[in-house]
């Protein structure tokens, strides 16, 4: 074997086995024919930090909450067991916990516009107290979500002696002279020569207030609104616990949760005139440890890192991420598909994860001359833009996201297909998965040669090759492009997924 071969055995060894992922659990699922109702799509899916509860939003402006349950049994000791060596393979489960009426239908009167009630995006604050906060958002405002356990209370002895009840009429006893009472108005008594008897009142009973059962309430603590002239594309909590920042097509503004009548403009990217607008912003996420820094991206396929140390108005950013496109394959789709619509965070904030309409690209944030590898999720639709143009298909927004120790990055595609890379060095991992209970049903393991560490790259990207029929069946029907997958959410300590079919939220597990 050559010295070459040698390292890349060497490498493949060490890389990390896929996944064998196994469905978990559905809720909503659709019976066969059954019509969705448009309301009930779901639009949003965000896990808390611990991964204990998991919050969905939909265009019907709801907000549904979901609690983990098969760790209560392990509430003691499973965070411990979590840092052993070997995996404790339970089966997560969770439970519906409540839900509430996040946004309504409003109209903008001066601007003769609709707003619709769709959420946008959910994102989670620190919870206190046994209460959990979260912020969920539609096209133009946002709310701040408490929902706590309430105590029912009820009155369950009344002061009623039925045996000298008359109807619904007051009870009377002989013993009271009610002719001597001279009332005023407001129900004063000008004159009383009431007196209790002896021994009092047999018929009397002080009413006894009890606890019959908790329920979860969930009550707006505030509104930040009237900020944002375009849609709102993302929200995002600061590692400070106090700020968060809200992102539309041309600013990014940043709030104080105590505060919702004032923001401050932190990035604005508007033209003098309009007509010389190039690029929009398409998303925004706070760094998750310094909380000074955050990344957005925009309509050309690129990510800039700013530092909110510099000035008080970012115009100008810190590091800019972007891979440049080889003039001679240059058409009228390269631009609309390069456009990024997400971007995520890894969670030690080395890494950034971006989707435009082809690829997952990672990032490193101290390497700015290219992404450390790429992922093709949508190249077999290459030849197909045209059509994909002409129903609109390529201008869908698909989600993205990251496994809590990085070592995974998954993201949604059509007929509810999703796929998940391995992305340490020397992985070939490459899965498809489909959002159902037979989820392995057309998975397909694509290898590709191996490659170096990604410390060891100096500028060189890796591309991790995915199967070129995806969503191209044994018969060769081609991707239903009215399915799509576009809400996903990595658990943020297991291998677990949340995926969003339609109105179905499906869950698995490896």
């Amino acid at each position: 074997m050559s010295n070459g071969g040698a390292k890349a055995a060497v490498a493949s060894v060490g890389a990390p086995q896929p996944l064998d992922w196994k469905f978990s659990q559905v809720f909503g699922e659709r019976t066969a024919g059954e019509e969705v109702q448009e309301v009930d799509i779901i639009s949003a899916i965000e896990f808390d930090g611990t991964g204990d509860h998991l919050a969905t939003g939909d265009r019907g402006g709801r907000v549904v909450l979901f609690e983990r349950t098969d760790t209560r049994d392990y509430a003691g000791h499973w965070r411990d067991q979590e840092k052993m060596d070997y995996p404790m393979n339970r089966h997560p489960e969770f439970r519906y916990k409540t839900e509430f009426q996040s946004h309504e239908p409003e109209f903008d009167y001066l601007k003769s516009l609709e707003i619709e009630e769709k959420i946008n995006k959910i994102r989670w604050c620190q919870s206190a107290n046994g209460a959990l906060f979260l912020l969920s958002t539609n096209d133009k405002t946002i709310k701040f979500w408490k929902v706590q356990e309430k105590k029912v209370k009820k009155v369950c002895d009344m002061n009623v002696d039925s045996s000298k009840a008359m109807g619904n009429g007051p009870i009377v006893d002989s013993s009271i002279s009610t002719s001597s009472k001279q009332f005023i108005e407001n129900g004063g008594c000008i004159r009383n020569d009431f007196s209790f008897p002896t021994g009092g009142f047999p018929s009397l009973r002080l009413p006894v207030v009890t606890s019959l059962e908790t329920n979860l309430m969930a009550r707006c603590r505030r509104i930040y609104a009237h900020a944002h002239d375009y849609h709102i594309n993302s929200i995002s909590n600061n590692s400070d616990g106090e700020t968060f920042i809200s992102a539309d097509d041309l600013r990014i503004n940043l709030w104080n949760l105590e505060i919702s009548n004032q923001s401050f403009n932190i990035v604005d990217v508007k033209p003098a005139n309009m007509e010389d607008l190039t690029e929009v912003i398409t998303s925004a996420e706070f760094h998750p440890k310094h909380c000074n820094m955050l990344a957005y991206s925009s309509s050309k396929g690129s990510i800039r890192l700013i530092d909110m140390r510099q000035s008080a108005l970012c115009d100008t950013h810190s590091k800019l991420f972007e891979e440049q496109d080889d003039p001679g394959t240059r058409s009228f789709f390269t631009e609309i598909i390069a456009s990024i619509s997400d971007i995520k965070f890894a969670k030690d904030g080395r890494h950034i994860l971006s989707r435009d309409y082809m690829t997952l690209k990672l990032w490193d944030i101290n390497m700015d001359s290219g992404p450390v590898a790429t992922f093709q999720v949508h190249e077999h639709l290459r030849p197909k833009l045209c059509d994909l143009y002409e129903n609109d298909s390529i201008f869908d927004k698909f989600e993205c996201c990251l496994s809590g120790d990085g070592l995974r990055v998954a993201t949604g595609s059509y007929s509810n297909l999703f796929r998940v890379f391995g992305c340490s060095e020397g992985s070939t991992e490459a899965t498809t998965l489909e959002a159902s209970k037979n989820p392995t049903r057309r998975q397909g393991q694509t290898s590709s040669r191996p490659c170096r560490s990604l410390g060891s790259l100096s500028g060189v990207v890796r591309r991790v090759k995915g199967a070129d029929n995806l969503g191209v069946d044994a018969n060769g029907n081609t991707s239903d492009f009215t399915t799509k997958l576009l809400h996903l959410a990595w658990h943020p300590t297991e291998n677990s997924i949340a995926c969003a079919a339609s109105n179905s939220l499906y869950m698995y597990y490896a």
